[in-house]
């Protein structure tokens, strides 16, 4: 093999390693290490890149932006363990519950709102999972329908800001930008903000919550026996839905509004955000040590996790730029028929695939930073590549084998529900992310017009 296709190689050495489900954070630095070990050895690569990592580490975690992701970590945390989420799921689905599809419906609203409460998927699908397909199931809802829309809701928290996909994805698209902007002769860059992905993923995210909602109801239509009533659901009171609806809602706006009016940046609205989800459960009498100290651990095991893998994927990322693989990319992207269409085109492939095997975490990690930079000196816009590629990293969580909301449900949901029920049920939804997809990309304006408007 010649020596120039040392970092394809070592791209695709790491995708199979962690295939074999070896830690993600470690196989990522030690491929690395192991590739630039051979690389030193035969003369290809200048061991003086790996003096760069010290400042690379250092700068992490310097990084004010990434402060918010263990900040949001503990906002959702706290409502899922102080039970707010479980108040919500109980309001809605006795405000809907009575209508054909309603239980669905209930499940697709409380979903957006976790979503825009927390950011995490995995809490999101295990708290619905556990509350609400029981309900569903022994309503005669078809074990597909409530399983997919219980997934595809849960995957709601990619998209809809804040998210910690955002914030992982805003962070390393900004240091593209401003690499692109540097390597074309520009020395007074612009900036690319989380607050600004946050934004422009607002019309993305209702869109496709208006289309789950409207699938859900189709089916009621169409095949009744599917998604029936919920007869034995009484009424809820004003004060039942003020007491399940107005805490979650009065976070979200205190959260998002926050950023959406200039008045704070992405970390200090996660910091409202924690204070506003301990303030609730302080208020509905569910906060004590011991609580905290759940929230404490768990916001701790995610965070270092995150942390690790940047850490492990700034090793792989330093080495294959020291074997010249942006060059190799650059030029092939350059070469392409078709242009930056083209190029955009293959990425967001390249990115549909790797979601069937990678996290999205590993994806943002170690492919933004390789193919960002060059999308962008080709002059596409960073708002709109951001919301693009979340979309696509949002049904990396729904496609198997490896779909993270497929095994998140498997291991809550009663045995009465076959695999087979779990993957034919999300497969509309994958499809309807990937028609919002199409949708970016023929309409870019759905991304980018908010963020200009609220700029101007």
């Amino acid at each position: 093999m010649p020596v120039e296709l040392l970092p394809l190689l070592m791209f695709v050495v790491i995708c199979l390693v962690l295939m074999l489900g070896y830690p993600v954070a470690f196989s990522l630095a030690g491929v690395a290490m192991i590739f630039a070990g051979i690389g030193i050895s035969i003369g290809h690569f200048d061991p003086s890149f790996l003096a760069a990592l010290p400042n690379r580490l250092f700068g992490t975690i310097n990084n004010i932006t990434l402060l918010a992701v263990p900040l949001f970590v503990m906002m959702g945390v706290l409502l899922e363990k102080s039970r707010l989420a479980e108040e919500l799921l109980d309001s809605m689905a006795s405000l809907f519950g009575r209508l054909r599809g309603g239980l669905g419906i209930s499940v697709v609203a409380v979903g957006m709102l976790l979503a825009a409460s927390t950011g995490i998927v995995g809490a999101t699908v295990v708290t619905m999972g556990l509350l609400s397909l029981p309900s569903m199931l022994k309503r005669g809802y078809d074990p597909a329908l409530a399983t997919g829309t219980i997934c595809a809701t849960g995957t709601l928290g990619q998209i809809i800001p804040p998210s910690i996909a955002l914030v992982l994805l805003g962070d390393t698209l900004s240091s593209a930008y401003q690499q692109a902007q540097l390597e074309m002769g520009v020395f007074s860059p612009k900036t690319l903000s989380v607050g600004d992905l946050f934004i422009g993923a607002l019309v993305p995210g209702l869109l496709l919550v208006g289309l789950y909602m409207a699938y859900v109801l189709g089916v009621a239509l169409l095949q009744p026996h599917r998604a029936p009533p919920a007869d034995d659901l009484k009424a809820p009171s004003l004060g039942h839905l003020l007491h399940g609806l107005l805490p979650p809602v009065m976070l979200i706006a205190s959260v998002l509004g926050s950023i959406l009016l200039g008045a704070a940046t992405p970390t200090e609205a996660a910091g409202v955000g924690a204070l506003g989800a301990a303030l609730l459960a302080f208020l509905r009498g569910r906060l004590s040590l011991s609580l905290l100290g759940d929230v404490s651990r768990e916001t701790m095991k995610v965070t270092c996790m995150v942390f690790m893998i940047l850490i492990g994927a700034a090793v792989f990322s330093l080495v294959f730029r020291g074997f010249g693989g942006d060059e190799l990319i650059h030029e092939a992207f350059h070469g392409m028929p078709g242009g930056v269409v083209a190029a955009t085109a293959v990425v967001m492939l390249v990115i549909f695939l790797l979601g069937f095997i990678l996290d999205f975490i590993e994806i943002t990690f170690v492919v933004v930073p390789i193919v960002g930079p060059i999308l962008l000196m080709m002059g596409v816009d960073p708002i709109w590549l951001g919301i693009m590629i979340a979309i696509n990293l949002q049904t990396s969580f729904l496609t198997p084998p490896f779909g993270f909301s497929l095994f998140y449900l498997r291991g809550v949901a009663p045995a009465s529900v076959a695999t087979s029920d779990i993957y034919r049920g999300v497969a509309p939804f994958v499809v309807m992310q990937l028609f919002v997809l199409a949708l970016l990309a023929m309409w870019p304006e759905l991304a980018t017009w908010l963020p200009a408007w609220i700029r101007s």
